[in-house]
């Protein structure tokens, strides 16, 4: 057992370097041996737990997804029992923004793995079933609040879940300092705001 704990923390800390030289440099300069400098360790050594490029780099996407499901669900926790669905698709959408340091560096990998999805069929699989499965999730959210009555029930739940899903742009705007993040909270506010009724409850 020590030796997995071992294992799995080294595979953790190089996906961590991989993650930074993705911020720092970009996706184009994410090598076997520029993530082996950037984690301290030996190209040798690299290889002992990752083969090749793209099972790190597949690794790292997958870290970065875990790290942000714990933070939604310690967010999740926070707000209660029986959280109100805006505020659990509030929790949600701001995650997947670069909002803060960590959410910044799952988004700057999510964007460098959907580049190299498209040159790619295996990661492309991968990515593609990771987005299928997250933007299952939102509309499953949709639909159960348009059936508690929280959303009007004349509002189509795959036009919403894509309006939601379409909040996530704001990355760019975000990270090339075109809009302030303070203004991006604003106007997922003012969304959620047209969509949830004032007065809907559940039951």
């Amino acid at each position: 057992m020590p030796k997995q704990v071992d294992h799995r923390e080294r595979r953790e800390a190089i996906a961590r370097a991989l993650w930074r030289v993705v911020e720092r440099r970009g996706i184009a300069h994410v090598t076997m041996r520029e993530v082996a400098r950037e984690a301290g360790v030996t190209h040798g050594a690299l290889q002992h737990y990752f083969t090749s490029r793209q099972a790190m780099l597949s690794f790292a996407m997958d870290f970065a997804s875990e790290q942000a499901s714990l933070r939604v669900g310690h967010g999740l926790q926070e707000l209660g029992d029986r959280p109100h669905p805006r505020e659990v698709l509030r929790l949600m959408l701001t995650e997947m923004l670069p909002l803060h340091a960590d959410a910044r560096a799952t988004s700057r990998m999510s964007a460098a793995y959907v580049l190299e999805a498209l040159h790619d069929e295996e990661i492309h699989a991968r990515a593609h079933s990771g987005l299928a499965q997250g933007r299952s999730l939102v509309e499953q959210l949709v639909r159960q609040a348009i059936t508690d009555g929280y959303i009007p029930r004349d509002r189509d739940p795959v036009i919403e879940s894509n309006l939601l899903l379409a909040l996530t742009g704001f990355t760019a705007f975000i990270e090339l300092n075109v809009i302030e993040a303070q203004d991006v909270l604003t106007a997922i506010d003012a969304h959620l705001d047209r969509l949830f009724t004032k007065t809907g409850q559940a039951g």
